[in-house]
């Protein structure tokens, strides 16, 4: 294991400066990376390494959730609440109905096998969007109108509300009767989350202030180290509870930071911003790599041109649900549009569900996971590249005004 870990750090790190060097966004040099020493491949890295790949994407997840929480102004969302709403679910909806009209065309698949492919394809990749998006608040470009916080906001959500619809309809691909009730599951679990995480953050931040009370200071270190914990347990419940009530650990965590920061001194929530931000570092490598190490490249072979036009279909879908998302908000053109391209990127979501169909025995398995393969291959680069180069064209910078 020792070995593999080496592997990751060290190919990912020179990777993502080669990428860099380039012009290119780090990620995609590090999901290079991955796809090159994961199993699929040269095969480097140990089993049991892969067998703990979902927990360690988890684990660096948490960790740019916690730093988003803490960058981001809860008054600065309220600008665009209802857009924020809409982009939780109306973007992915569009992409998957994309897939419902065209895939049967194009890839020759029924209608419900289409909508479960629209199911995987349409999440966007949290991993992918969120440390840009809290790039771009921490550098207030944009925030004047709350682009990257609705973005922040709208793409944490949007796995929840895709995961439940995927698992409805791999129920009824499988031969089962959907439950409508099923989809009471989404607000059930957005707001359960945000309590949840609310109450987590008054009770760590609690501790904080009792320590501090006590003439006992607790190291931001060591605070970090309480709210990964604090952020583990929730993650945890909600693995727990899912027989019976659907929670949002995503969004928990991210309420539990803001909770905190708001609670917090600006120069100790800095501080903790700050210490997560050191912590990505490390963990940005970890996640991009196992993501890569997670695609079965094989797979793009058999997927074909077909599929490639069924991605770029189903995001033009996509980009108009966007477009509606902004209908009657402050945001011009220009922001409307970067929304659209950091609503692109695909990655964490297809990597963790693009093979259940076919390990369920579906006979469509083989077909969805061609073409999530393909999805990542071709959104995370162009996503990640298009926020990178469109971000200063397209978004005001707030420090002048």
């Amino acid at each position: 294991m020792l070995f593999s870990f080496a592997v990751i750090f060290l190919v990912g790190l020179g990777a993502g400066a080669l990428f860099q060097a380039m012009k290119l966004p780090r990620v995609i040099g590090m999901l290079a990376a991955g796809i090159i020493v994961g199993p699929f491949a040269l095969g480097l890295l140990d089993d049991k390494v892969m067998s703990i790949s979902a927990e360690l994407r988890q684990t660096a997840l948490i960790i740019i959730l916690i730093k988003a929480g803490l960058a981001l102004e809860l008054s600065d969302l309220k600008k665009v609440g209802r857009a924020a709403v809409l982009m939780s679910f109306m973007p992915a909806c569009f992409e998957m109905a994309g897939y419902m009209v065209f895939a049967p065309l194009l890839l020759g698949t029924s209608l419900i096998e289409s909508a479960l492919m629209g199911a995987v394809l349409s999440a966007v990749s949290p991993a992918v969007v969120v440390p840009r998006m809290v790039a771009l608040i921490e550098k207030k470009r944009g925030t004047e109108n709350g682009v990257p916080q609705m973005i922040l906001a709208g793409a944490s959500c949007d796995d929840v509300f895709v995961l439940v619809l995927f698992s409805t309809f791999l129920t009824m691909a499988q031969g089962g009767k959907a439950e409508l009730s099923g989809l009471m599951n989404i607000p059930i679990s957005i707001v359960l989350g945000l309590i949840l995480g609310g109450i987590s953050g008054y009770l760590v931040f609690g501790l904080f202030d009792f320590s501090i009370r006590r003439g006992k200071k607790i190291r931001s270190s060591v605070k970090l180290i309480i709210m990964l914990s604090a952020a583990f347990l929730l993650m945890t419940l909600e693995s727990s509870v899912k027989p019976y009530v659907a929670i949002s650990g995503l969004l928990a965590i991210i309420a539990m930071a803001c909770v905190i920061k708001k609670k917090s001194e600006v120069s100790d929530a800095k501080g903790l911003s700050d210490k997560f931000g050191k912590a990505w570092i490390a963990a940005e490598v970890i996640l991009f790599v196992m993501v890569g190490a997670a695609v079965d490249i094989r797979y793009t072979i058999s997927a074909g041109l077909s599929a490639a036009v069924m991605i770029f279909i189903a995001l033009a879908f996509r980009a108009v649900g966007v477009f509606i998302c902004t209908l009657g908000t402050k945001l011009d053109f220009k922001e409307r549009l970067f929304c659209v391209v950091a609503y692109l990127p695909k990655a964490t979501v297809q990597a963790a569900i693009g093979s259940v169909p076919l390990a369920a025995g579906l006979a469509c398995g083989k077909t969805v996971l061609s073409v999530a393969v393909l999805g990542i291959i071709l959104t995370a680069p162009l996503g990640a590249i298009g926020i990178d180069m469109s971000c200063e064209k397209l978004l005001s910078d707030d420090r002048k005004t």
